[in-house]
């Protein structure tokens, strides 16, 4: 009887592992669907637009931020500070955060006055979910036919992005 309970709890390793290998986490939305989320978002004039929106034929950088977040605002400054290496890309900027918040953040980094720049808010987190992000920022790079290239989540240096934009 001994070595029956020996050799059960010596398998016990080997069966918990295989149940464990038997349901692998799902992937997250993004990763499922590679392509641009098709969301609802609110421009800070109250406009609403969706990716059907988007320029065609031009890489996008998605930029999930909050409008509290430091390495947010400070890979914004980054980022506009190297504006001109951007130019070929059409970046949208997307917050959880209500219309009203995001305009201060807008209006603080004079976005209106940078062409390739689009600042939504999608208060509903949809953006949130889909791209199971945890951690501000999240950049997700798109290629021309707005299919998933690479991602990021939490801090992300310039040349990083450039490199995966540049592909």
């Amino acid at each position: 009887m001994r070595y029956v309970f020996l050799v059960i709890l010596g398998c016990l390793p080997v069966f918990l592992k295989a149940q464990t290998n038997a349901n692998p986490p799902a992937k997250p939305p993004y990763l499922q669907y590679p392509i641009i989320p098709a969301f609802p978002l609110t421009l800070v004039d109250g406009h609403s637009i969706t990716k059907n929106d988007l320029k065609r034929n031009e890489k996008t950088m998605v930029f999930v931020f909050s409008v509290d977040c430091d390495h947010c605002k400070h890979l914004t400054e980054e980022m506009l500070k190297n504006i001109d290496k951007f130019k070929k890309t059409q970046i949208l900027m997307v917050t959880p955060f209500k219309v009203e918040q995001m305009k201060e953040y807008y209006d603080q980094y004079k976005i209106k006055n940078y062409p390739n720049i689009i600042m939504a808010s999608e208060p509903t987190r949809q953006i949130m979910y889909f791209y199971d992000l945890r951690y501000f920022p999240g950049l997700y790079i798109y290629d021309r036919k707005q299919q998933f290239v690479k991602g990021f989540e939490g801090s992300a240096k310039i040349d990083s992005l450039l490199f995966y934009l540049n592909k």
